[in-house]
């Protein structure tokens, strides 16, 4: 019992000693959020809400290029399925990391973005350095309403991203069947979706059900987040997943995005009951959060 006391004694004198290290650089309560920008170890991060919420953004301030977190590397593997998108669509901004990491690796991409909160956009300008490209824009904007004011357009997507948080959890009305489906229209023929999603989660299977129940088979890649990713048409098989990574290693492993860290974490399997409820406009998933769940590292 002495030797448990004192553990927890050097864990919480560790956590402690954690939490002086980090330096605050900026904080805000935006209309949305409370946002909080700070300094540790090298890394600068933004945050949203409570104390304990998982980290939006990360940058390394010696090596801004360098991807930090991994569910930004494993949205990548959407170039897997669709190596060459001459337009992306990326709703949710953050630090604005994952578009600025495409617009590297896709010079010749428009790339949009689509972000609710102004203030998160002027932090992401002012101290992650993001800023929207020659061709480009960000749309200050519902994530939901962009969509449907795309799909009366007739807009079309190579390929969409949905990273979109707040300091629970993705919003719910950014997870039904209705909002997916709409998302699927943007989709051009031979588009890809990836989904940044929890890989543990109260609404884990409620999700896997409801990306299955509009967009059929989907492949599922589990590290420290969950990463859905799937195409408007045909889900291509392994092996040509397989030889477009090969292609692509040269320009993703600099961002630490290397073939053989992520082909492994593909998979295809059911992880969900047959009786598992589709998360509709109708049937809200906010009983299900009861409170919100903690985010894994992000």
């Amino acid at each position: 019992m002495r030797a448990v006391f004192r553990s927890l004694i050097a864990l919480s004198a560790l956590f402690m000693a954690a939490a002086a290290c980090a330096q605050e650089v900026y904080q805000e309560k935006s209309l949305y959020r409370n946002i909080l920008v700070y300094d540790d170890q090298g890394l600068r991060c933004m945050r949203f809400g409570r104390a304990n919420a998982g980290r939006q953004s990360c940058v390394l301030l010696q090596s801004p290029d360098a991807l930090v977190l991994d569910y930004t590397k494993m949205l990548l593997t959407a170039l897997y399925l669709k190596p060459d998108p001459g337009s992306i669509l990326v709703i949710g901004l953050g630090g604005g990391t994952l578009p600025r990491t495409l617009r590297k690796i896709l010079p010749e991409a428009r790339i949009d973005t689509v972000e609710l909160d102004p203030s998160v956009a002027k932090v992401a300008a002012r101290f992650f350095g993001f800023l929207p490209g020659r061709d480009g824009e960000v749309f200050i904007e519902d994530g939901r309403v962009f969509v449907k004011r795309a799909q009366k357009r007739g807009k079309k997507y190579d390929m969409i991203v949905l990273d979109a948080f707040d300091h629970v959890y993705i919003p719910e009305h950014l997870l039904t069947r209705e909002f997916l489906g709409e998302v699927r229209s943007l989709l051009a023929p031979g588009g890809v979706l990836a989904a940044n999603t929890f890989s543990s989660s109260k609404l884990y299977d409620a999700e896997s059900a409801t990306y299955a129940g509009v967009f059929g088979a989907y492949y599922n890649l589990k590290a420290s987040n969950r990463v859905i990713l799937t195409r408007h048409d045909r889900l291509p098989p392994m092996a040509e997943i397989a030889a477009n990574a090969e292609r692509l290693e040269g320009r993703l492993k600099p961002f630490g995005a290397g073939k053989d860290w992520l082909l492994p974490l593909f998979s295809t399997g059911v992880q969900w009951p047959p009786t598992t409820r589709i998360l509709t406009d109708q049937y809200s998933p906010a009983n299900l959060l009861n409170g919100g769940d903690k985010p894994p590292g992000r």
